[in-house]
C-alpha cells in the first residue's frame, strides 16, 4: 500500500475547473475503496491504495473525467516524495509562501530554465520532477513564463509541507 498525494491541475484556480472537495473525496474513495482527505480547495487529496503510480494516475484521471465531464490532469507523489520535495528546497531562507514547487510527471529538461521568459527577480531551480520558483516580490505582479511547466501544477511550500505531513502521519 502506498499513500499518494494527488495534485489536480487547474482545479478551483481563478474560477476554472470547479470541483468541490467533498466531491473529490467521494470520487477518490469510490475509485480506490479508501479514505480520502483533502487539503484546501485547490485540488489536493491524500489517500492510500495499491498499485503503481501510473495505474493510480490513469484510474483517477478516468474517474475524475467521468465525474466532471472533461479531462482533469493529476500529478502524483508518495508521502516520502512530498517530503523530499520539501527537503530539496533550493531557497531555504525564502518565505515558504513565496516559493513554489511546480510538479511535473517527468524530470524537467536540463535546458528548461533557458526557455524561461519575462524573468525579473524570480529565482528558479530544477528538482527531480519539479521546477522550484522563488518569487522574490511575490507572484501577483510576476509575468514569468516557464514553457516546461505548462503541464505542471504548482503548490507553495506551505502547502507542500502540509501535504507531506498528512501523507506521512500514521
Amino acid at each position: 500500500m502506498t499513500t499518494f498525494v494527488a495534485l489536480l491541475r487547474a482545479v478551483n484556480v481563478g474560477g476554472t475547473g470547479k470541483l468541490a472537495m467533498a466531491d473529490l473525496r467521494r470520487v477518490v474513495a469510490a475509485t480506490f475503496a479508501c479514505e480520502a482527505r483533502t487539503y484546501i480547495a485547490s485540488g489536493n487529496v491524500v489517500f492510500t491504495t495499491r498499485g503503481s503510480e501510473a495505474l493510480v494516475k490513469r484510474r483517477l484521471e478516468a474517474a475524475l473525467a467521468a465525474h466532471v465531464g472533461r479531462p482533469v490532469a493529476v500529478l502524483l507523489r508518495s508521502g516520502d516524495e512530498m517530503q523530499a520535495v520539501l527537503d530539496a528546497n533550493p531557497f531555504p531562507k525564502a518565505a515558504p509562501n513565496r516559493v513554489v514547487a511546480i510538479f511535473l510527471d517527468a524530470p524537467p529538461s536540463p535546458a528548461a530554465l533557458d526557455e524561461v521568459k519575462h524573468r525579473r527577480d524570480e529565482q528558479l531551480a530544477l528538482g527531480r520532477r519539479e521546477i522550484y520558483v522563488h518569487y522574490g516580490q511575490g507572484m501577483a505582479d510576476s509575468k514569468l513564463v516557464i514553457p516546461a511547466a505548462r503541464a505542471g501544477s504548482a503548490r507553495n511550500l506551505n502547502t507542500v509541507a502540509a501535504l507531506a505531513r498528512m501523507a506521512l502521519e500514521p
